[in-house]
């Protein structure tokens, strides 16, 4: 694997954009110091300029180099959950480009846990912008697999690093007066955080500005056309003997044909769902469906990112806001 990183990381210093493995999601890298590689992670993602990125760096220590007036909650966040699949939205430097971060004076932040990804970064002299390594809008790719069915004749090198550990994007927290804010429900459930910084504001509505990258009302969509059911079994019953797929979180007594459903987890483990909800969704939308209906998880713990992400993926625009 020391080769590998090794030529992910000739690649980067070179300008070129190549695709990572983190414990989210795969990334699509550049050097975030780089206006010109930056620009090409926009290019291949088809991304618009607005959304900003998500800056990956190798130590809390880092954190200096790229942001200022850090709020002694944010660091308290950082010493807790990092590395791992937290982000945190601070005052960024002059050093960040603007293209990073669609204009505004903030620079969303983490350090992955993925070792491969760790790896990388120690073997850099600057941080990674990294966005999920899929077209802007699409399923988000939790393995090498996905990214170069997408992208694969778009970037020079995918660095492999098996399927993500928990298969959804992180948690953003941002502050306002130097309160924290919720950003983005993702990989650390909000209970999580409330633990270490008490009750924290959610502000997870689309936005035309966003502040945060997932924060779009349209967002993570198959290409058949995919609706959230709160009432499964309906569904199933009136659609049992149609050319429809269907994303189940709890096992089903209907006498559904193996081939039309997916089961995120045979024990019901809400974070197992978490991990295979995106490689689902990709073989469901391979199948030719004409449509697929998605289970809704219980809303609590990380099952309402699950959920989150599951409305945003929905052929109609929801706002799906959480209190």
């Amino acid at each position: 694997m020391k080769k590998e990183i090794k030529v992910a990381a000739n690649l980067l210093q070179q300008g070129y954009v190549v695709a990572i493995p983190t414990e989210t999601v795969y990334g699509l890298a550049a050097n975030a110091f780089d206006e010109k590689a930056l620009a090409q992670i926009f290019e291949i993602k088809k991304r618009p300029l607005f959304n900003p990125l998500i800056v990956h760096i190798k130590s809390i220590d880092y954190l200096h180099t790229i942001a200022k007036n850090i709020p002694a909650i944010a660091l308290d966040l950082a010493n807790h959950f990092w590395p791992g699949a937290l982000t945190l939205v601070l005052e960024k430097k002059s050093i960040i480009p603007d293209i990073v971060t669609g204009g505004k004076n903030t620079v969303g932040i983490r350090i992955p846990s993925h070792t491969i990804a760790l790896s990388l970064l120690e073997k850099l002299d600057f941080p990674l912008a990294a966005p999920s390594a899929n077209p802007f809008g699409y399923i988000s790719p939790t393995t090498s697999e996905h990214v170069k069915k997408q992208l694969g004749d778009k970037i020079p090198y995918i660095l492999e690093g098996g399927s993500c550990e928990k298969g959804i994007e992180s948690t953003i927290i941002g502050f306002e007066n130097n309160k924290p804010i919720l950003y983005r429900v993702g990989a650390i459930s909000k209970e999580e955080i409330e633990k270490i910084i008490g009750k924290i504001e959610t502000k997870n509505t689309a936005s035309a500005s966003p502040e945060a990258p997932g924060m779009l009302s349209k967002h993570y969509s198959p290409k058949t056309k995919f609706f959230v059911s709160e009432n499964i079994s309906d569904n199933i019953e009136n659609n049992i003997n149609k050319n429809i797929g269907f994303l189940l979180f709890k096992k089903t007594s209907q006498p559904l044909s193996y081939n039309k459903y997916i089961q995120l987890s045979l024990n019901e483990d809400i974070n197992e769902a978490a991990q295979n909800l995106y490689a689902a969704m990709h073989r469901l939308d391979a199948m030719n469906f004409e449509a697929i209906y998605a289970e809704k998880v219980p809303e609590k713990g990380i099952g309402i990112s699950i959920n989150d992400r599951l409305y945003r993926a929905q052929e109609e625009n929801f706002d799906f806001t959480i209190e």
